[in-house]
Formats: structure tokens, sequence, C-alpha cells
């Protein structure tokens, strides 16, 4: 990871964190497939601290760079908010 928050280098994994596993699902298949040069995201789970119902989940979609030209923090934005999540670290501050 860099080591200034909030600025991304071009090795460090993206990380769109999406309310539940359909949404992450969604924005992981959308991605793959407008973007087949994109590596495979990879979808992972986070509880919430100090939660213990399943439900009470975050989902994450994790990509590894080299992202495709054209993909952009901005792009990857709005398609997390459109499934009511957000791209963490953006805006950089």
């Amino acid at each position: 990871m860099s080591d200034n928050p909030g600025v991304h280098n071009d090795h460090d994994p993206l990380v769109l964190v999406l309310p539940d596993r359909d949404a992450a699902e969604a924005v992981a298949e959308r991605l793959t497939e407008e973007h087949p040069a994109l590596p495979e995201p990879e979808l992972h789970r986070e509880a919430l601290a100090g939660e213990d119902d399943a439900e009470d989940a975050q989902w994450l979609v994790v990509l590894h760079p080299p992202l495709p030209a054209g993909l952009t923090a901005a792009d990857l934005d709005a398609l997390a908010a459109a499934e009511d999540g957000w791209l963490e670290g953006y805006p950089p501050e």
C-alpha cells in the first residue's frame, strides 16, 4: 500500500466495498464482461467489527493491477455507487 493515505499507486489493489454478496457479484460480473483484459476480480466477505450476524457484512471486490486502459478510479467508484457501494480511498484526500 501507499505510504500516504488516500494516495493510490499503480501496484496497490483497488477495493470496492459493496453492501452484500449480490451487489459484489454483479459488479465483478460487469467488470469482467466490459473489461475482459482485467485480471479476475476477487470477492471477499468482511464482517463489520463487533457484528456476529452474517447479514451485517460488507463484500469487497478486489482488483489487482494492471487495470485496462480507460478504466479509471472514477469509473470504479461510479460502478460501486450504482450498487450502494464505494471505491475505498476515493476520492483521494
